[in-house]
């Protein structure tokens, strides 16, 4: 389908698409099998430009919205969303900043991560505090011209490779979520440290481990925003970045689709390419209308969101239920055309699947965000 972009959102596909096809494609094997960070590659793109879309152009950034990081990731995902997943990070670390941050603090860190010479990440996870984000209990306390964070965040993306840290702490417990606030804190600061690094099941190649902050002292200027309103940031944040997510599902997707007519084209039984049947026509089909869908509302969503910030949770949520839950359908039923050989490591598809399930659960999982369209609907109908 035709979907009109500009001269600047169509480089910045050919940019992504270029990465992916000679960069990512071809190692994605080995760094799912060791587990292995992306630093090389997120170096070029880095080089590319690419880490740049989503800072405003005062912060020498390219000044794009939710639609352009969209196409990025997208065709990031294509190659693997592992190494997508490491790209996105950094931009969910920085919302905060960039949503509530000081001018001082925007002069300080988004020419950097516009750059790429420095990553970010999100430290709101922990123990006891996944779906429910009120569930925190990571503390920040005065002391003079210090703030001092004690407490433990667990499963971030990009934790111990990234050098600044959006933390969500309590400033104040008595309130709740109205007592949370948002602290940068820096990679080497003291008292700051990193927990082991996760074995997970798909997006290997993303880093994941846990940030513990014993009797860490940062400057009082990292607090982002007024004090107490960290949980409004936070929220406004994963509102930002689901479309983001729901992308890596159409990039995932499509990669699946792709595989799977290959391969039932080249397959032979009973004398002639297993893409002849009917049977698996309609597989494919199913894959390719349902794909087409989920890109047509993730785009849809991602514009609705830049031209209306103040109204984008239900878009938002919308759009990253709809296309992880068609990527994990798709990339299952790709498994199943290739059959046996899908179920083995020498084809990609195997990791295709183990991979989308992780989109239907990290930044907020799809039973929560049906949870948030349902609530808007409340809303507006009440």
């Amino acid at each position: 389908m035709d979907y009109f972009f500009t001269e600047q959102q169509q480089m910045i596909i050919d940019t992504a698409r270029e990465i992916t096809n000679e960069k990512i494609i071809p190692v994605r094997a080995e760094l799912d099998e060791k587990n292995q960070f992306p630093r090389e590659i997120l170096e070029d793109i880095a080089k590319a430009d690419l880490f740049s879309i989503f800072v405003p152009e005062e912060y020498g950034g390219l000044g794009g919205g939710c639609f352009e990081i969209v196409l990025a990731m997208e065709e990031l995902a294509r190659g693997c969303v592992g190494v997508a997943t490491s790209f996105a990070a950094s931009a969910l670390g920085i919302f905060p900043v960039m949503i509530a941050g000081s001018d001082e603090q925007k002069e300080k860190y988004l020419p950097d991560i516009a750059s790429g010479s420095r990553w970010a990440a999100f430290g709101l996870t922990e123990a006891n505090a996944g779906s429910d984000a009120s569930g925190i209990r990571t503390t920040a306390v005065e002391d003079g011209d210090f703030w001092v964070l004690n407490g433990t965040k667990q499963w971030i993306t990009n934790g111990g490779e990234s050098q600044i840290y959006s933390i969500v702490a309590l400033t104040d417990p008595s309130k709740g979520p109205r007592g949370a606030s948002i602290f940068v804190v820096e990679d080497g600061d003291p008292g700051f440290s990193y927990g082991k690094k996760e074995d997970k099941m798909g997006i290997r190649s993303s880093a994941t481990r846990e940030l513990v902050m014993k009797d860490c002292r940062i400057p009082k200027d990292r607090l982002v925003g007024r004090r107490g309103t960290g949980f409004i940031t936070v929220m406004k944040t994963l509102d930002m970045s689901r479309p983001g997510i729901a992308s890596l599902g159409i990039g995932l997707a499509q990669a699946a689709l792709d595989e799977a007519v290959t391969y039932a084209k080249q397959r032979v039984q009973f004398g002639r390419p297993i893409i002849s049947f009917q049977a698996v026509q309609h597989m494919l089909a199913d894959m390719a209308i349902q794909l087409e869908a989920g890109r047509a509302l993730v785009y849809a969503a991602a514009k609705h969101i830049d031209k209306h910030p103040k109204d984008m949770s239900k878009a938002s949520s919308m759009c990253k239920v709809f296309a992880t839950d068609m990527a994990m359908k798709v990339t299952t039923d790709a498994v199943q055309v290739l059959g046996g050989y899908g179920y083995m490591k020498e084809y990609p598809v195997e990791k295709m699947m183990r991979d989308a399930k992780i989109l239907q659960i990290y930044e907020g999982t799809n039973q929560i965000q049906r949870n948030v369209v349902g609530q808007e609907l409340n809303k507006e109908y009440s």
